[in-house]
């Protein structure tokens, strides 16, 4: 299967589909189709069924029954990607552990996304975000999206919010590489948020480094230095609504740095709140590894 890299998600050839059938997984359904048409990628439909028994026959026949239940809704699936030429494969499997099986089955079979909604069918108005896909997240896979689920992608402009952390600085890294192979691709806003003045004169730095490396590669869009202060996660979706972004990219949480500005009930503020596509970007497992470097915005 060929590669393509011209769209917001890069060089992908698999992609996997996390849904409940509910509503709120329809825009991550849409979306999965779209980008698996544009990639040229497989999408992995995967369904895990809670089976929290002992006992054999009891989880099988949960698992059958998960099955049937979503019967329609896979078939629903099945015809946009027969009609968008996108190969598929459905994928049903028991668990005690959701979010931990939704993330090994991810790596299990090489998917290079996860793409999930902000919510599910269990208490849906409880969370911003659903309790699974915080736990995935939560869980440091390279890239998960979370879609709305009204949510449509033209690719002609994205968000990163920055701070200090290796996985922050990689989803600059990234949206950088974007900037370089998505031909639809016109302004990139690099942003970051100071809680006090004092630190405004810092994450000035942070984000006039990646335009600067932006403008060094001849990159052929805009690239927009951003700083706010107060609030992060406020700060970030009102940035994102005015400007009328396809997608903001945030680095996944991590254990040291300035990771906490965008991390616990401000990442969930964030992608709950956020009228886009949100990608969670994580650089390694471990947050101890030193941060992927970015030029002196001097140069």
């Amino acid at each position: 299967m060929d590669q393509s890299s011209d769209t917001l998600l890069g060089p992908t050839k698999t992609l996997l589909l996390a849904t409940d059938g509910s509503l709120f997984s329809e825009g991550a359904v849409q979306e999965a189709i779209f980008f698996g048409q544009a990639c040229r990628a497989k999408v992995i439909v995967l369904h895990a069924v809670p089976t929290r028994t002992e006992s054999i026959g009891a989880a099988n026949l949960a698992l059958r029954q998960g099955w049937l239940d979503l019967a329609p809704h896979f078939d629903r699936i099945k015809g946009m990607a027969d009609d968008s030429g996108v190969e598929i494969e459905i994928v049903v499997v028991g668990t005690s552990n959701l979010e931990k099986t939704l993330v090994e089955q991810a790596r299990l079979r090489q998917a290079d996304v996860i793409f999930m909604g902000r919510r599910g069918k269990a208490n849906p108005w409880a969370r911003l975000v659903g309790k699974t896909t915080t736990r995935v997240i939560a869980q440091g896979f390279p890239r998960t999206l979370v879609v709305p689920k009204d949510c449509t992608l033209s690719g002609r402009h994205i968000l990163v919010a920055m701070n200090d952390s290796p996985n922050s600085r990689q989803a600059a890294l990234e949206a950088l590489g974007l900037g370089g192979s998505c031909p639809t691709l016109r302004q990139i806003t690099v942003m970051t948020v100071a809680r006090r003045q004092e630190e405004l004169a810092g994450a000035r730095q942070l984000v006039e480094a990646v335009c600067a490396q932006a403008l060094q590669a001849n990159l052929p869009l805009v690239c927009e230095p951003l700083v706010a202060e107060g609030d992060p996660a406020e700060a970030v979706v009102k940035a994102a609504r005015e400007r009328e972004v396809d997608m903001i990219l945030i680095g996944g949480p991590g254990r040291s740095g300035l990771t906490k500005m965008l991390t616990g009930h401000v990442t969930e503020h964030v992608i709950g709140q956020a009228p886009c596509a949100v990608l969670v970007i994580t650089a390694q497992d471990s947050a101890d590894v030193p941060s992927p470097p970015l030029p002196d915005p001097a140069l």
